[in-house]
């Protein structure tokens, strides 16, 4: 008799903790208090809109800005004398054709990038431009006072991080500025040297995420995170060949969409007031498919093609 008695206890506490979560997972605001965010970003440029110009260059963004971008996504390292350059790889091989790491030369001694670069997320697709030099950080700051920029730092150094840290507080943009970097222990350091700034989810706080979602944990967990940034799956193994064998397998790349893409996950950030932001969607079926599954904002390296599309669809 005590152990019908227990289980149904246990019954009933579970039915009401799933009730509890469901409700709660749609509307958040009854124990969170909603994000307010500097910036809201529709159209984002990857690499400053690598698909159009030459990734990470200064005729990029302007570029990106003059079709109407909303934020630039960019990567950051450090020269060997201590500049901040706007450069995605750490070894210059297949951004310039000189196999040298950025932080083994002086920036006055950076090579020029090719004449043409492959897009990444858009295999046989080529930026050109007439600009070739790679960026300092200061001068993106300078030209674009106003946007929102995205800035994914690329080596875990103290020194990096800190000049990154002290450009933004010199251009008065923290609130405008997002920390991004996939590697968690990294990010710890970044938000450790500037609190103030936005930052995104780390690949580890991605996955805890996910479990909370799917264990029903997440609407009672408070969430530092002021945007998600992800792929959307389906550019996998289509227009972006990944270098991690196991997303080569299309099986799993379809799996990874549909644990990850669920509409009432995503909404659930953005009524938390956070920005979700699919990446890199170089097609308007690609753009029509993330804004479908509750994204705020599209990563694209094609940022007129975007332009172009959000015209036709504004925001409801």
């Amino acid at each position: 008799m005590e152990s019908e008695t227990g289980v149904a206890l246990l019954i009933v506490a579970v039915g009401f903790y799933i009730l509890c979560s469901f409700y709660l997972l749609h509307n958040p605001l009854i124990l969170h208090k909603k994000k307010r965010v500097a910036f809201c970003s529709r159209h984002i440029s990857h690499r400053g809109g690598a698909g159009e110009k030459i990734e990470n260059t200064m005729e990029a963004f302007a570029h990106a800005v003059n079709v109407g971008t909303e934020m630039l996504e960019l990567d950051c390292h450090l020269t060997l004398d201590g500049y901040v350059v706007v450069c995605h790889d750490k070894n210059l091989e297949r951004q310039t054709g000189s196999n040298v790491d950025v932080s083994l030369v002086k920036f006055q001694d950076l090579p020029l990038y090719r004449k043409k670069l492959e897009v990444t997320f858009s295999v046989g697709q080529y930026g050109k431009g007439e600009d070739r030099r790679i960026a300092l950080l200061e001068d993106v700051f300078k030209r674009f006072p106003k946007i929102a920029i995205n800035i994914e730092v690329k080596q875990d150094s103290d020194e990096l991080i800190r000049k990154v840290s002290s450009l933004v507080k010199k251009y008065d943009r923290e609130g405008i500025t997002v920390w991004a970097t996939e590697d968690s222990h990294i990010m710890a350091k970044c938000r450790k040297q500037n609190p103030f700034m936005p930052y995104s989810f780390t690949a580890r706080r991605v996955i805890l995420l996910l479990v909370l979602y799917y264990t029903g944990f997440l609407p009672f967990c408070p969430l530092g995170e002021s945007l998600l940034q992800f792929y959307l799956p389906r550019v996998i193994n289509r227009s972006y060949i990944p270098e991690e064998f196991f997303l080569k397998n299309n099986f799993v790349v379809s799996l990874i969409e549909k644990l990850t893409m669920r509409k009432s996950l995503l909404e659930h950030l953005v009524k938390r007031g956070m920005q979700v932001q699919l990446f890199v969607c170089n097609n308007q079926e690609d753009m029509a498919a993330a804004f479908a599954f509750g994204a705020t904002g599209v990563m694209t390296d094609y940022p007129t093609m975007l332009s172009d599309y959000l015209q036709k669809h504004p925001a409801v």
